[in-house]
């Protein structure tokens, strides 16, 4: 992932650009899977939510830090330096993890991997329905920011309202690294999937009210503060839900399942919203993905 930003440095064709950002997808996809079955080796069972919500509260910091740093740097250095640059803490976390985490010995799994994911429990895959019902309703936040853009152009005019409704997502990172880890604490104390389910319905308000809100910059920044707090309770607590319900020796497995389930959602979401942008009206897409996650938090809610 780290050499893959990096190389747009070097890039001098949009294709170039484009297998960078392919290779760099590619590597986030192996290494999620890996990275939260080490989470789960390194917490316990009463702490996993705190765990995931910890290790998600630093990596907002990092993509609120990583921007505003490249923002100081510009004015000085050009932006294929930028790039390049960019190397180095990626560099330093490769080198963190091969000096500093350790894994807990296991006998090596040497059967076939298919074998391995039709071993998983039965109520693995059954959460694995709302959580793809979701997947689905759950596009691209870019949307949100383009959608916050054509309701404020009329009265901000283009360029103050694409810098503020870009600025409305930073803030909504701020609100997700704030409340992520008291939120993960909140999971380790009660019932997971009813916090879940909360997170998923508060995803389909924001829907809702991106349908319904004007051009009211505070209203836009209330929606953006609750995707900000959605977004915390569905990234620590979807993982740790996921761990309960597969053994110590399935994690791999079980969390790679989910990556794919998930990635294939977001995917079809983006796609269907902005088709139903583009043929119908904003609203129509919202309403859509609101619908999909009303049904994916009642479907959750309603599982024993």
């Amino acid at each position: 992932t780290a050499v893959s930003k990096a190389s747009f440095a070097l890039a001098g064709s949009w294709a170039q650009v484009l297998i960078g950002r392919t290779a760099g997808w590619v590597g986030r996809a192996v290494r999620s899977p890996v990275r939260d079955a080490l989470l789960i080796e390194s917490t316990t069972p009463a702490t996993v939510s705190r765990a995931f919500a910890f290790h998600r509260t630093l990596d907002t910091l990092g993509a609120i830090l990583g921007p505003l740093t490249a923002t100081l740097l510009v004015a000085h250095v050009s932006l294929r330096a930028i790039f390049a640059i960019s190397l180095i803490p990626g560099l330093c976390a490769v080198a963190s993890i091969i000096l500093l985490v350790k894994e807990r010995p296991q006998r090596p799994n040497l059967s076939h991997p298919w074998r391995n994911v039709k071993a998983l429990p039965r109520d693995f895959f059954r959460f694995m329905i709302p959580v793809g019902l979701f997947g689905i309703s759950n596009f691209a936040p870019t949307l949100l920011i383009l959608r916050a853009q054509d309701l404020l152009m009329p009265s901000m005019g283009t360029l103050a309202a694409s810098a503020f409704s870009i600025g409305l997502y930073t803030f909504s990172n701020v609100i997700y690294a704030l409340v992520a880890y008291p939120i993960g604490v909140l999971a380790d104390r009660i019932d997971k999937r009813l916090i879940l389910s909360a997170g998923f319905a508060m995803f389909a308000l924001v829907c809702l009210g991106f349908m319904f809100v004007a051009t009211q910059w505070w209203l836009l920044g209330l929606l953006f503060a609750l995707n900000g707090i959605y977004t915390a309770i569905v990234e620590s607590s979807q993982p740790a839900l996921a761990s309960a319900l597969m053994q110590e020796d399935q994690h791999g497995a079980g969390f790679g399942v989910m990556s794919a389930i998930d990635g294939l959602g977001d995917c079809l979401s983006s796609i269907g919203l902005g088709a139903l942008w583009s043929a119908s009206s904003p609203a129509t897409g919202f309403g859509v993905a609101a619908l999909w996650a009303f049904m994916s938090a009642a479907m959750l809610s309603l599982m024993r």
